[in-house]
């Protein structure tokens, strides 16, 4: 085994939440950050639904990883195997041993082919695909757009998804293509939602439920995709009336997610976390060991994982770090998180919300939770030019 190192900070994961965290400590002034991550290209992540709708390709959303690892920071292009709490020690698969004071997991969730029976099976076909996978987002579009008549079905779950609504982009995106190339009427469209609603905030609820209305789109929500039958293009659905069975011309996926395993085989995880980091959500501070932060798709942080949820939750994890250290007060989070929808190929809408589903809008006018070409823009062009120059800088206000 190498010799042990030593990190002020160490930092699991490389992707928006671990990159810009990292940012940030070095403008707070932390001499000494380590960034533990194994990929060597950068994926602004959100751009991948725009791909699965024809309106990206996968060259708009990379970049080469060394160029986003923030000045004056240590890279190991390694995968984590274990935290050791107690002796402040994260293990890397190489068999390096990094000591820290704090380390913050932002390692990300990935996608939980075993919570669907048959689903890996099924996007290994022309007839299956998911934009959440960046190798499947391109894919997605060509077997979207080819479609000229049968049956699509889109299935959105709850399981962990990161920003689940956005799995409603390529819908919107696909049905506004088919009705300007005229296929609409010759294409069922299927939406079958896991959770109660589309999304938690009332009127974008009632924006997109329009939108499915204005494509014909049959939307069935608390409806759980228990298997996937690529043979016979089929699949078997739970809803509160009872099982049956559904056939596909084409599936789209926003599959269940999980944590790395590693996550709870390192006792970072209890009961109630489902495997996740099990911080406390209004701190971000692990609930059982005081120098271990969790923060974005792995973390319990009882809102919906965002992009945009990141924007609070980096700079309030930096802050709490320092005040930890100086024995002052921890500040505290809201829950907020944001959920960006097209509704069409030129619209878009912005539900922002608080974990306990109170509006929290960024700005009080124009209302941005109705479907708009002005946001649409913002999302599409705008914002990955904030978050490659600005964002991942690590320039987040608290």
């Amino acid at each position: 085994m190498d010799t042990p190192r030593h990190h002020d900070v160490v930092i699991v994961g490389g992707g928006n939440a671990g990159i810009s965290l990292a940012a940030k400590l070095r403008r707070m002034g932390c001499h000494d950050v380590a960034v533990v991550e194994p990929k060597q290209v950068h994926h602004y992540r959100p751009l991948l639904s725009y791909v699965g709708g024809g309106m990206a390709t996968l060259d708009d959303l990379t970049r080469p990883q060394q160029k986003c690892i923030p000045s004056g920071c240590t890279w190991y292009a390694d995968h984590v195997v274990a935290i050791d709490p107690d002796r402040s020690v994260v293990r890397l698969a190489g068999g390096q041993e990094l000591h820290y004071n704090d380390v913050a997991v932002c390692a990300g969730s990935q996608v939980d082919w075993d919570a669907i029976t048959g689903s890996e099976e099924a996007v290994g076909t022309p007839a299956a695909a998911t934009n959440y996978l960046p190798e499947q987002a391109a894919k997605t579009w060509t077997m979207l757009s080819s479609l000229t008549a049968g049956r699509a079905v889109f299935v959105i779950s709850d399981r962990h998804v990161p920003c689940a609504p956005v799995g409603l982009k390529p819908l919107f995106l696909a049905a506004d293509h088919w009705r300007r190339t005229g296929t609409l009427g010759d294409i069922d469209v299927e939406l079958l939602v896991e959770g109660p609603r589309l999304v938690n905030h009332d009127e974008a609820e009632r924006a997109l439920r329009a939108a499915a209305d204005s494509f014909g789109v049959r939307v069935r929500t608390g409806a759980t995709v228990e298997a996937v039958f690529a043979a016979s293009r089929s699949l078997r659905v739970r809803t509160p009336e009872g099982t049956d069975e559904l056939t596909y011309d084409a599936l789209y996926l926003a599959p269940p997610h999980r944590a790395p395993e590693w996550v709870a085989a390192s006792g970072l995880s209890d009961s109630d976390a489902d495997g996740f980091v099990a911080v406390d959500p209004g701190t971000l501070q692990h609930e059982r060991h005081s120098r271990v932060w969790g923060l974005g798709d792995v973390a319990t942080v009882a809102t919906l994982p965002s992009g945009g949820a990141l924007r609070k939750q980096v700079p309030l994890v930096a802050h709490n770090m320092a005040a930890q250290r100086a024995g002052r007060a921890l500040r505290h989070y809201d829950g907020y998180s944001v959920a960006p929808v097209t509704t069409n190929r030129r619209e878009l809408l912005l539900a922002e919300f608080d974990r306990d589903g109170q509006p929290q809008p960024t700005i009080s006018t124009p209302d941005l939770a109705k479907p708009r070409r002005s946001t649409f823009v913002f999302d599409r062009y705008l914002e990955p030019q904030i978050y490659w120059h600005r964002l991942l800088q690590g320039n987040l206000p608290l």
